[in-house]
């Protein structure tokens, strides 16, 4: 596949997940949304701060680092030995599932029973449903390295969707089954997500479409661990990068979870604080879920087949070497103008999201501080997701090991930072240490994407520059906005809060007709790179 199919390919899958996701994600939204209303801070807190921290740790320590591995290089290659080895998946998150289990049942704090029962059902339910997950793994990266477009998405939309259903029906039926809810909700989730990509590939394989695209496994016995007669069982190669990534996979977890690992092991918010964290941290990063999250994922296998890594850009492909400057160049520039519309636009018109997802339980208090500050977050992760796509797609094996000593020394300073600004700031604080972390982070990507290019005549951080007319709208509409939401918003009644959502509109639709005509080069690449229809 050339590098115009890859990148067409891609394009295909960033825009369809996204498009797809936000579909299916408003129901999600206000299945949520209802669910607040019946369920008390501590549970929520307890929730989607501890027990979902423990889920995301097993997963993510254990699968992370095969998925990098294995997604990276051209999808020819012996996949006997690479299923082989993303089964070992498995019994590393049994262990990590134990263990991290014994930790949380033993070693933290374990709630009120009267406030939130059930917890050590939660906990082994919880570590369960992460190793259940991890029997989909091989199937996964078989479909995401041949760019399965709607597989992904549709799969975990409707195990997202059917998990909010199950819990909206007990938390009004049954409120006093407390965490059996919850857990039984998770259980369903991961079963469902793993039986939609087994259903999918037995359907797939044999079939003439498979035939048609020469498809490398045949059999569904072929997903399953396999002894090859007189040969190594797995790629040492792809067995020595996935170590690798593991070392550095371990150092990201923390930097990426940091601010709930103190939550849940230094105890500096309750339970209730948690829970009013954990809702607005969801509602700030949905644009991130939405739209960063499938570009990231997406354009890491459009550059690590792209580029080769560890060679110098001079003895590539050229062609492959402009197409991925002016490609990473137009990222840069679309993440930056969402992210920064977010920002802008997102510090107005916080207090009001609030009121409206949640109520008074959330509009009033920390909420709308914490909202403001995550507006600003939402630019730092939308530039950071690209930078260290590019980043993480192009290293070799000795500079990502190099970057394991880069991430450990952000773990430290980055724990360190959010324990010191929560006792000064609160809650706000972990968002602020989480705005320094991703500061620097972007930093050292900065500095790496400009030396890889620096031989060479291209130039793709220039897409985070941005005109000084669209600098001069963005100022205006963020005082307008700001002016707005102080003469109308939020208790000045029904009719005040929709002018402030007109002039809201009316700021954004100046923003998007400015950037249509003065960010010429991205309109044409979304234009030609992106499809019209999914």
């Amino acid at each position: 596949m050339g590098s115009q199919d890859v990148l067409s390919e891609t394009t295909r899958l960033a825009s369809s997940s996204a498009l797809l996701q936000i579909l299916f994600r408003v129901i999600t939204f206000g299945l949520n949304a209802f669910t607040l209303r019946y369920v008390s801070k501590e549970m929520i807190g307890l929730v989607n701060v501890r027990l979902t921290l423990l889920y995301s740790t097993i997963v993510f320590l254990a699968r992370e680092a095969f998925r990098r591995a294995c997604l990276s290089g051209s999808t020819k290659r012996n996949w006997t030995k690479t299923i082989n080895l993303l089964w070992l998946t498995v019994p590393l998150g049994i262990c990590w599932s134990l263990f991290l289990g014994w930790i949380w049942l033993q070693l933290l704090e374990v709630p009120d029973p009267n406030s939130v029962p059930y917890y050590k059902i939660g906990v082994v339910a919880f570590g369960l449903s992460a190793v259940v997950e991890l029997l989909g793994e091989p199937f996964w990266v078989l479909a995401q390295a041949h760019l399965f477009i709607r597989l992904k998405v549709i799969a975990e939309s409707l195990s997202i969707i059917s998990k909010c259903i199950l819990t909206v029906i007990l938390v009004v039926l049954y409120p006093q089954w407390g965490l059996y809810i919850f857990s039984l909700a998770q259980l369903l989730y991961t079963s469902i997500l793993v039986l939609c990509y087994v259903m999918y590939f037995m359907k797939f394989l044999g079939s003439p479409e498979a035939t048609k695209k020469s498809f490398p496994v045949s059999r569904m016995t072929d997903l399953l661990p396999n002894l090859i007669e007189d040969q190594i069982v797995v790629d040492w190669k792809e067995a020595r990068l996935t170590w690798s990534f593991f070392k550095q996979s371990f150092l990201k977890q923390m930097l990426t979870e940091g601010e709930r690992y103190v939550m849940t092991f230094l105890n500096v918010l309750n339970f209730g604080d948690q829970g009013v964290y954990d809702i607005v941290n969801n509602l700030g990063s949905l644009v991130a879920r939405f739209i960063f999250l499938p570009i990231e994922e997406s354009f890491y296998i459009f550059f690590a087949k792209v580029l080769e890594r560890g060679t110098d850009v001079k003895l590539q492909k050229q062609d492959d070497i402009a197409m991925a400057a002016a490609v990473l160049e137009s990222l840069l520039k679309l993440v930056l103008l969402v992210g920064l519309s977010i920002t802008v636009f997102g510090y107005a018109y916080s207090q009001l999201a609030l009121d409206i997802y949640g109520g008074s339980m959330l509009s009033l208090g920390s909420g709308p501080s914490l909202l403001r500050c995550y507006s600003l977050y939402v630019l730092l992760l939308a530039v950071n997701g690209v930078t260290e796509c590019f980043t993480f797609a192009s290293m070799c094996k000795e500079e990502v090991d190099r970057f394991n000593f880069v991430m450990l020394a952000l773990s430290f300073t980055f724990l360190c930072v959010s324990y010191f600004l929560t006792q000064w700031q609160g809650s706000v604080g972990f968002i602020l240490a989480n705005c320094f972390n991703m500061s620097i982070r972007i930093a050292h990507s900065i500095r790496y994407i400009y030396n890889y290019f620096k031989e060479s005549s291209y130039r793709p951080l220039k897409g985070l520059l941005l005109s000084p007319s669209l600098i001069f709208v963005y100022i205006i509409s963020g005082v307008v906005t700001v002016f707005s939401e102080v003469f109308l918003c939020c208790d000045k009644g029904w009719l005040a809060k929709l002018i402030h959502v007109t002039v809201g509109a009316l700021c954004f639709a100046a923003t998007l007709i400015t950037v249509f005509f003065t960010e010429t080069k991205l309109i044409n690449f979304v234009r030609n790179a992106v499809p019209v229809t999914i």
